[in-house]
């Protein structure tokens, strides 16, 4: 659990039936398109929550603000899914995604937030050593909060669905960029 001037934030593990409709909404809204769902229905949703739920090296959860769904977030082994045999992994890498809701009611500082808080979460594990994003190339949005949290860019690789930016944090990268941003009156 973490906790900001935005409210706090927490996680549970996603339940592939019952939260597939809120999902479904979230992946397909015009905002997702780097999340490359956007003609999936329900039913696809589902079962693509329903391999992860069922996948020892890839979890799904639920991000809630204030109690409510406001967020997704995927953690995995790159040395098993996503990235093998695309970088060398280390022992301590973590995989990652996350996906804000959408909104008509936007909160300065909200995404930033989110992401602080996923990375927190992820290394309130002690064997989390590194965290590991491949984005789209293109998603210059999500390269600035990567940034912003402590990602360094290592190299463009190419996967089977897109031209992504290979990405690492670690730990003490993560704690200075907290540090730094709340030197500099930013709410993390």
């Amino acid at each position: 659990m973490s906790t900001t001037g935005i409210g706090t934030f927490s996680f549970r593990p996603l339940d592939p039936t019952t939260d597939a409709e809120l999902l479904h909404d979230w992946v397909t809204h015009p905002k997702a398109a780097f999340w490359m769902m956007q003609n999936a229905k329900l039913e696809d949703v589902e079962r693509a929550y329903m391999e992860i739920a069922a996948d020892e090296h890839h979890h799904a959860y639920l991000g809630l603000h204030d109690g409510e769904p406001a967020f997704l977030m995927e953690k995995y082994d790159p040395a098993e899914r996503e990235l093998v045999g695309l970088y060398e992994p280390e022992p301590g890498d973590v995989g990652m995604h996350f996906l804000v809701a959408p909104t008509d009611r936007p909160v300065h500082g909200f995404t930033k937030a989110v992401i602080t808080a996923v990375m927190e979460e992820l290394f309130a594990d002690p064997s989390t050593r590194r965290v590991v994003v491949e984005p789209d190339v293109h998603n210059k949005a999500v390269h600035a909060l990567n940034e912003a949290v402590g990602f360094v860019p290592a190299c463009e690789i190419d996967k089977p669905e897109k031209r992504a930016l290979l990405s690492f944090c670690t730990r003490e990268r993560f704690f200075e960029s907290k540090r730094s941003l709340a030197a500099r009156g930013v709410a993390v």
